[in-house]
C-alpha cells in the first residue's frame, strides 16, 4: 500500500529525470555546423565595370584642408553588392587639374578597400594589377577612403543604408556622425 500511494509521484519524477537525461537527436557540433557562419569564407561577387563617369553625375565630397586633391563619386556607378561591398567610381583631381579615375570598392565588415580598374582617357578601363583588399587608412592627407567609409558608407561594420540613402548623404554632405564628419 505504501508503494502504491507514492507510485504516481515516483513515476512522474522518474519520467522527468529520464526526459532531461535523453541525449539530443543531434550533436552540438552538427548544430554549429549548420548554423555557424564563422568558419565559412567570404566570397566576392564578379565585378562589372561601369560606364565612364560624366561631369553631371559627379558628387564631390570633402576630405581635409591638407588634401592635395579634390574627390568626387560618380553617382551612376555606386552599387551595393550582395557580398557587402560598396562599389563606385572615384574621380580625383589635382590642383593643376589632372584627373585620376578609378573603380573601387569598400568592404565595411573588414574596413578594407580595393581598386578594380583605372580609367583611361579614351573612356575604357585598365584592370588594376594590385587586385587585393587593403586596410583603409584614415590619417593621411588624402584619406578619401576613410572619409567615405566612416562618414558616408559604413556603420558598426555594416553598410549604413541602401544605395539611395548613401547617395543622399553624399549629395547633402550629411555624414553619419556630424561631429566627426566632414
Amino acid at each position: 500500500m505504501f508503494l502504491n500511494h507514492r507510485s504516481p509521484a515516483i513515476l512522474a519524477a522518474a519520467a522527468l529525470a529520464a526526459f532531461f537525461c535523453i541525449p539530443p537527436a543531434f550533436s552540438q557540433s552538427e548544430f554549429e555546423e549548420d548554423f555557424d557562419d564563422s568558419g565559412k569564407t567570404w566570397q566576392e561577387i564578379a565585378v562589372q565595370l561601369p560606364a565612364p563617369p560624366t561631369p553631371e553625375n559627379l558628387i564631390p565630397f570633402y576630405v581635409s584642408a591638407t588634401a592635395t586633391q579634390t574627390f568626387a563619386i560618380d553617382e551612376k556607378s555606386l552599387s551595393l553588392g550582395k557580398d557587402g561591398v560598396i562599389r563606385f567610381t572615384l574621380v580625383s583631381t589635382s590642383v593643376s587639374g589632372a584627373k585620376n579615375i578609378s573603380y573601387e570598392g569598400i568592404r565595411c565588415a573588414s574596413f578594407e578597400k580595393k581598386s578594380y580598374a583605372y580609367g583611361r582617357d579614351d573612356g575604357t578601363w585598365s584592370r588594376s594589377r594590385r587586385d587585393q583588399w587593403e586596410p583603409i587608412v584614415r590619417n593621411s592627407a588624402n584619406r578619401q577612403h576613410g572619409v567615405l567609409a566612416v562618414d558616408f558608407f559604413c556603420e558598426s561594420k555594416g553598410v549604413a543604408g541602401n544605395r539611395e540613402t548613401l547617395l543622399k548623404r553624399l549629395r547633402n554632405n550629411q555624414p553619419i556622425n556630424p561631429k566627426t564628419g566632414g
